[in-house]
């Protein structure tokens, strides 16, 4: 292996919403030994970086599920923006189904109700952390909060009229699984949209070249890497795209139902340090 592709919430980060020690020195041995490492997440390049950067990992980054992708130099290498019109088809449906929705722009986070935002930020963790208290999880989405500034409109509307700005994903929640069934139904056809998932209650919508396992793909080449020398891990289906198209595709224990028989490896869950654990394995693998 040349390149390790890993994801963050609920893969690399674990019930704290950080990396443990363990995991931080497992992939500083890795890089040690000439593999490169790279995050690639849905967040935004501004929290993903946070938790690397307490640990003292320096790393590209592919943000937005693929839409954005980050040099070591914090340089953007590769984007991938929503067409407007196909933006405003996502809108409408998610509208229409009552949903609420975020926009991840050139510009930052747009959104129409703080208070909303910050039980949508506790429905994520307390999806991806289900053993952590109600009081802990709050104070982690405070957190992520403070992290990743978030501006506030009186109507969505109001972002397509922004000069020049690109969106490159839009999140749209719901507790009502059949909303989102309705949702990803009317848009699943669309040929400029994208759908995944990185929890039970959000579609993400991207280009359908914004992707994690293309971008992943794009900066493998650009390093000279072919995806077979490639190890990735993840644990829901926003991360299906890369488990996929690397050589070694690695599910996590707490992965979502489906994701471990897209892999032909499975490793602990993200609060047992597992990628650190599929790591190691690795590597004894490559020194045998």
């Amino acid at each position: 292996m040349k390149l390790i592709a890993s994801d963050l919430d609920g893969t690399l980060l674990n019930e704290q919403g950080v990396v443990s020690e363990e995991n931080a020195q497992v992939i500083k041995k890795a890089i040690d030994q000439g593999i490169k490492f790279v995050v690639a997440t849905g967040r935004s390049y501004e929290s993903a970086s946070k938790p690397l950067k307490a640990v003292g990992i320096v790393s590209p980054v592919i943000s937005l599920n693929g839409a954005l992708t980050f040099s070591e130099e914090r340089d953007i290498i590769r984007k991938v923006p929503l067409n407007m019109s196909e933006s405003k088809k996502v809108l409408q449906v998610c509208q229409d189904e009552e949903m609420y929705i975020e926009f991840f722009t050139s510009n930052g986070i747009y959104s129409v109700s703080r208070e909303h935002f910050q039980e949508v930020l506790v429905d994520i963790m307390k999806s991806a952390n289900p053993h952590v208290s109600e009081e802990e999880v709050r104070k982690m989405a405070d957190l992520r909060f403070q992290a990743e500034p978030v501006e506030f409109v009186d109507n969505y509307m109001e972002v397509f009229s922004i000069e020049n700005l690109e969106i490159y994903k839009i999140l749209a929640f719901s507790h009502e699984k059949v909303k989102l069934m309705n949702a990803r139904k009317r848009l699943e056809s669309e040929a400029g949209i994208a759908i995944t998932s990185s929890g039970d209650i959000n579609l993400e919508f991207n280009h359908p070249d914004a992707q994690k396992g293309i971008a992943l793909e794009h900066l493998a080449n650009s390093m000279g890497i072919d995806m077979d020398d490639v190890m990735a891990l993840g644990d829901n289906w926003n991360d299906a795209s890369m488990l996929q198209m690397a050589g070694r595709g690695v599910a996590m224990a707490n992965a979502a139902e489906g994701i471990q028989d897209l892999c032909d490896y499975t490793t602990k869950s993200n609060i047992e340090n597992g990628v650190a654990v599929a790591i190691e394995e690795m590597l004894q693998e490559v020194k045998a």
